[in-house]
């Protein structure tokens, strides 16, 4: 038996991105910053930032594009990859990716100011099967589907 299993509460570094497959689902990137205060080796603090894309898909990819934004707090549950590439001077590269399986949006964000929509958006949390995260279950959304 294997689990692969990652909790990431952090800030989204860029506004998310929505996009559409072949088949009509739903996928949406962003990254999610994450940061911790270090003793160098001088003594002195220093602000440790780690990065993750992160990949939701269907419903929560949607609700996901719409309520969120650069600067916003959120809270991943997921898988996580490691991504290696090259980059343009021949160097690997490695990036920290996570295929959402939960997300919450958290209050706040860069102007701190409730909006309209801001207690639907607390109370969504949308978890999907592998099936659906995997883009192998397609189905229209109904009112029932709508968090709020």
């Amino acid at each position: 038996m294997s689990f692969n299993k990652i909790i990431v509460i952090g800030n989204l570094g860029r506004d998310p991105e929505l996009r559409y497959t072949p088949q009509g689902n739903a996928v949406c990137n962003f990254s999610v910053a994450t940061s911790e205060k270090k003793r160098d080796k001088g003594g002195e603090m220093q602000e440790v930032t780690t990065w993750f894309r992160v990949t939701t898909w269907n419903k929560q990819a949607e609700n996901a594009s719409k309520y969120l934004t650069k600067g916003r707090p959120v809270y991943i549950e997921g898988r996580l990859r490691i991504e290696e590439w090259t980059d343009r001077d021949g160097k690997n590269r490695y990036t920290l990716e996570v295929n959402a399986t939960d997300l919450q949006f958290l209050g706040g964000g860069q102007n701190d100011q409730p909006s309209s929509d801001s207690s639907a958006e607390q109370e969504f949390s949308q978890t999907n099967d592998f099936q659906s995260n995997a883009g192998l279950a397609a189905s229209s959304p109904t009112d029932e589907d709508i968090p709020f």
